[in-house]
């Protein structure tokens, strides 16, 4: 009986040893999706900057919003960190709030995200969504969008199918946020008018002479706030890494500045973000409070060493 005991104990601690093994080779990698925006190109640099000096490797898969959603929820994609309140509220609804996907931590508030017009539009009138229909013909009936399956573009059709504002008869057109802004630049040069999805954080909002709608509020909320979404358990099976993105928080001017840093000097997000961190060094209290190298060690020491 005691031999007996003695190899049932050996293996259990050997069951043990192997799980532990497998949950830390599960989390050697964190996996993060990108939509396409520039404000979430931006806080992954941060993210991967942060993780991969702390010696774990970091896969961003760039995904269509609702792909992104069913990631999560399918254990595909470890952490989001774009979910943009009020305009996801129905993806938050249908993952989160039935506890698929989990709710981690706010990381940005004050966000606006919603129609816009370039300054000369909003001189001539047009402040309001109520405003839009008397200018229809200059319009040409079209409201410029983002990617096709974005939250914001749903509600945009929404208020199409409703004939809200008495838009009926308007069409939405679904481009990439890099594709849009180009139409944008090329009717702001020929001072046309034109109205296109339009949020902050954005370089947008310093390159472009620009105003948001009113009017919009029961679509796309008033100001808004940016959350970080993690597939269901991960907090539990990583909790080093999931310390570190919970806390994470930014701000609207140091994603600006990290934006218009890429655009305008044509480097990465990678290497400005990466600028922007070893330049203001006091953020890496906070976001590393609590926090490890993947080893153990300090965690602020092994940032700092690869700044």
């Amino acid at each position: 009986m005691q031999k007996f005991s003695t190899a049932v104990l050996a293996l259990a601690l050997s069951l043990g040893a192997a799980s532990t093994h497998a949950e830390d080779a599960q989390c050697n990698t964190v996996k993060l999706a990108d939509p396409g925006w520039s404000d979430i190109a931006t806080t992954n640099a941060i993210t991967r900057l942060l993780l991969e000096s702390l010696g774990y490797q970091v896969k961003i898969d760039s995904l269509a919003v609702p792909i992104i959603y069913g990631g999560l929820k399918d254990g595909r994609v470890d952490a989001f960190l774009g979910n943009w309140m009020p305009a996801h509220q129905g993806f938050h609804d249908k993952f989160v709030a039935t506890g698929d996907v989990q709710q981690l931590a706010r990381n940005l508030e004050g966000t606006e995200f919603t129609l816009a017009v370039p300054d000369y539009v909003w001189n001539a009138g047009v402040k309001n969504f109520a405003d839009l229909q008397a200018h229809a013909e200059q319009f040409d009936k079209k409201l410029y969008g983002i990617g096709s399956g974005a939250p914001a573009n749903l509600s945009l059709k929404e208020i199409i199918d409703k004939n809200a504002f008495n838009l009926g008869q308007w069409k939405l057109v679904e481009s990439s946020e890099q594709a849009m802004l180009a139409q944008v630049d090329r009717a702001v040069k020929k001072q046309q008018f034109i109205t296109f999805l339009g949020w902050t954080p954005h370089p947008m909002n310093v390159k472009l002479k620009m105003h948001y709608l009113t009017g919009g509020e029961q679509w796309f909320g008033s100001k808004g706030e940016v959350y970080t979404l993690t597939r269901k358990g991960y907090a539990q099976a990583c909790p080093n890494t999931a310390k570190l993105l919970g806390n994470l928080r930014f701000t609207l001017d140091m994603e600006n500045s990290i934006m218009a840093e890429a655009v305008d000097k044509k480097v990465s997000f990678d290497e400005a973000s990466k600028a922007w961190v070893k330049a203001h060094p006091e953020v890496l209290e906070a976001w590393l409070a609590g926090v490890t190298s993947k080893a153990g060690g300090d965690a602020k020491e092994a940032v700092k060493a690869k700044l």
